[in-house]
């Protein structure tokens, strides 16, 4: 059974810096993208940033340029770097893997909150 597993969230300062990690359990073939999405409250979740089997990436335009996707195929995680944090970040991140037949995992979503 494939779980995906999230950490890494917290409470930070604006101007900050978080990592996030997802760690993928179980066998997972044929694996199209890797994604984080994202969601505040009251708002509909949307795409961060994606990576896929390639080297292909691509960001969100509120997020370009301070965010970094990247994944360890050997450890079977990807990482979101999220560097100049704004409370605007703020929301629940979820990873999201989807294979080359349309089979879509997630995890349960980790908190980042960005405040002073």
């Amino acid at each position: 059974q494939v779980q995906l597993v999230e950490s890494g969230g917290g409470l930070v300062q604006p101007g900050g810096s978080l990592r996030l990690s997802c760690a993928a359990s179980g066998s997972i073939f044929g694996i199209y993208a890797r994604r984080w999405y994202r969601q505040a409250p009251g708002k509909q979740r949307e795409l961060v940033a994606a990576i896929t089997s390639g080297v292909s990436t691509n960001y969100a335009d509120s997020v370009k340029g301070r965010f970094t996707i990247s994944r360890d195929n050997a450890k079977n995680t990807v990482y979101l770097q999220m560097n100049s944090l704004k409370p605007e970040d703020t929301a629940v991140y979820y990873c999201n893997i989807e294979t080359v037949v349309r089979t879509s995992y997630w995890g349960q979503g980790t908190q980042v909150t960005v405040s002073s």
